[in-house]
């Protein structure tokens, strides 16, 4: 790879590991030349599904679209960048394994809709009153009434990791 300091043709990598959940590999580079050191990052180029809306349009899949729409559900939470980054992961891992050439825009909004709600309850409300597009606030309440009937996302994920324990002792 090419310096991006002094543009020597040639640099030898310094060190190698796994980023992003094992999607991507990070690499610590270093120049012959200048001796100027620099990251890159190393992931599959993989065709994302196109994204049929509502109206019947369809449109190329928009990694910044989805995570800006995560990012707008979260502000002012807990969440950190890196829960989000996860979220969005997880998103487009299932966009790419369903192996279809379209998908529904409306079983994307679904994913993230799960996504948040393993993540934050209020951020979860956030995205659904856009998503979800309430006509009265009696929609709006039955929502939070369903919410609020089942576990908060930190015993979700306490019980998550409870079944990956017990699947890794079969």
């Amino acid at each position: 790879m090419q310096c991006p300091f002094c543009n020597e043709p040639d640099t030898r990598v310094v060190d190698s590991r796994l980023a992003a959940e094992g999607y991507q590999v990070r690499r610590r580079r270093e120049c012959g030349q200048c001796g100027e050191r620099f990251t890159t990052f190393e992931s599959a180029e993989l065709v994302m599904p196109l994204i049929r809306k509502r109206g019947g349009v369809v449109q190329p899949f928009d990694e910044q679209k989805l995570r800006r729409g995560i990012n707008h559900a979260v502000a002012k939470t807990r969440i950190s960048a890196d829960q989000v980054e996860a979220a969005v992961t997880h998103v487009m891992h299932k966009l790419r394994t369903t192996g279809e050439r379209e998908v529904e825009a409306s079983q994307v909004g679904d994913w993230v809709m799960q996504e948040l709600q393993d993540l934050d309850h209020v951020a979860y409300v956030r995205f659904a009153a856009v998503y979800k597009n309430f006509k009265d606030v009696e929609e709006f309440r039955r929502e939070i009434e369903t919410l609020e009937g089942e576990p908060g996302p930190e015993l979700r994920r306490r019980q998550l990791s409870l079944i990956d324990l017990e699947s890794s002792k079969s």
